[in-house]
């Protein structure tokens, strides 16, 4: 499965706004990370990880309450 990690982001943004999320997320520190074997886009800002999504087998993006470990 080829990831288009700008697109994952992207889609991370518009689905953490749409969920009511008010604080920007930073555009250098917000990115595409693989954790065992699986794929996330962690939204960051100055504050720490606003919002982590996991990207599924079908592709769409599912919000995690608790992030696995590693990713802060």
């Amino acid at each position: 499965m080829a990831i288009d990690k700008d697109d994952i982001i992207r889609r991370a943004k518009a689905a953490w706004f749409r969920s009511g999320g008010s604080d920007q997320p930073s555009a250098t520190s917000s990115e595409a990370e693989k954790h065992g074997g699986k794929w996330y886009a962690v939204l960051r800002n100055q504050r720490g990880v606003l919002a982590v999504y996991r990207v599924r087998n079908d592709d769409k993006l599912k919000r995690l309450v608790r992030p696995p470990a590693g990713i802060e």
